[in-house]
């Protein structure tokens, strides 16, 4: 276990110093760009110095080996989020760190209820996806609904409220009128200092071979707010005049019906599904052309990525950061939202095109960058 931090010994953070511990509470290791981001984020925090603790219900999952060994992962039970709050609020109270961050609806209400507990824990709370038109969109459950219900109410009691973009804060803002003053926009940690080894990496698929057709990719869970059959179509559509291939990385329950659309539109052998990947970025930098096709989003990393490997990007102008990540549409292509003959069209035009995608790598690796990043959720957490 780490050094337990006695709250009568230990100064308070305040003003510009650094915090001496903080707290990161995620879900598990399952997958996910929010939780990509917060391992990300407690790597740069502990370069800096900073005690870093990865809070998780489950230490399952393939980003577990993301974590770099200097960062003490405190598991607290193999239950759900709503059964771990008592170990959450003893983590609190036995290690007293001076920030608590979290991602995720649920958790953040967890870090919330632990932080009433313990004043003196500066709680950060981030809204990872655009919660209304998420709640919305995926399917009714008691769990989700109470989480809903639950923001207005809790959300205004953490000392920071961390937006994605300005869409999930214009969101949070309708929701609940108090939660504005707590709002603040941040850029979320997509850009590592190993990108770059990573998008070099060996990629043992024949499909990327320098004399093979041109890919396009596409990355995230096979799941509806992906819409990944919107990007089926507008490639059957593309595949009749151009020799080219799809390639969709990911897992979800959606695999074996886009699989078998695959099938349908008559494009199975110049489509694949290879799943979860540990590295997803030697694909994305061997791409002719990525393409985000959501319904919604709440900021999307994986376009984040691809733009700054210098790779063309396509996106729906979806709910969420896309034109935001886009400057509407300057830096990369929008299309909209469920309309495959759209989508194609950009692919084609994309694939014919030798534009420089220059000034969106520069742009995008100053943004989001982790050292940026991080300096932006430390004064969040000291303001």
């Amino acid at each position: 276990m780490p050094n337990v931090h006695s709250p009568e010994t230990e100064r308070p953070f305040s003003g510009s110093a650094l915090p001496r511990r903080v707290g990161i509470f995620i879900p598990s290791f399952r997958g996910g760009g929010a939780e990509r981001a917060m391992i990300l984020l407690a790597d740069e925090l502990q370069r800096r110095g900073i005690v870093v603790d990865l809070l998780v219900v489950s230490d399952a999952g393939p980003l577990r080996k993301l974590v770099p060994e200097t960062v003490k992962v405190v598991l607290l039970g193999r239950g759900r989020v709503l059964t771990a709050i008592p170990s959450l609020v003893r983590y609190v109270r036995g290690h007293c760190p001076d920030v608590l961050y979290s991602t995720m609806g649920h958790c953040n209400l967890a870090a919330i209820l632990a932080g009433l507990v313990c004043r003196q824990v500066r709680v950060v709370i981030r809204e990872a996806n655009s919660p209304s038109t998420s709640y919305r969109a995926e399917r009714f459950s008691i769990g989700r609904y109470l989480t809903h219900r639950a923001i207005p109410l809790l959300y205004p009691a953490a000392h920071r409220v961390v937006a994605v973009s300005q869409e999930v804060a214009r969101q949070l803002c309708e929701l609940g009128p108090r939660l504005a003053p707590k709002i603040v926009v941040l850029p979320t940690p997509v850009i590592s200092n190993e990108l770059d080894t990573l998008a070099a990496a060996t990629l043992a698929d024949p499909w990327f071979e320098p004399s093979q057709p041109p890919v396009i990719i596409g990355v995230g869970r096979l799941h509806p707010q992906k819409d990944f059959s919107t990007l089926l179509r507008a490639f059957a559509q593309v595949r009749k005049t151009v020799a080219v291939r799809l390639v969709i990385l990911g897992e979800g329950s959606l695999r074996d019906a886009l699989i078998q659309e695959s099938d349908a539109l008559g494009v199975t052998e110049d489509v694949s599904f290879p799943g979860f990947v540990d590295n997803p970025f030697a694909y994305i930098a061997r791409s002719k052309v990525f393409v985000l096709s959501s319904r919604y989003e709440g900021m999307p990393n994986v376009l984040i990525q691809a733009m700054a490997l210098g790779i063309p990007v396509i996106a729906s102008d979806c709910p969420g950061g896309s034109a935001e990540v886009l400057d509407d549409g300057r830096l990369g292509r929008l299309v909209p939202v469920g309309e495959p003959a759209a989508l194609a069209t950009a692919i084609s035009e994309v694939l014919a095109s030798s534009t420089s995608t220059a000034e969106a790598r520069a742009t995008v690796r100053r943004r989001y960058s982790v050292e940026s990043s991080a300096d932006a959720y430390l004064a969040a957490a000291s303001g």
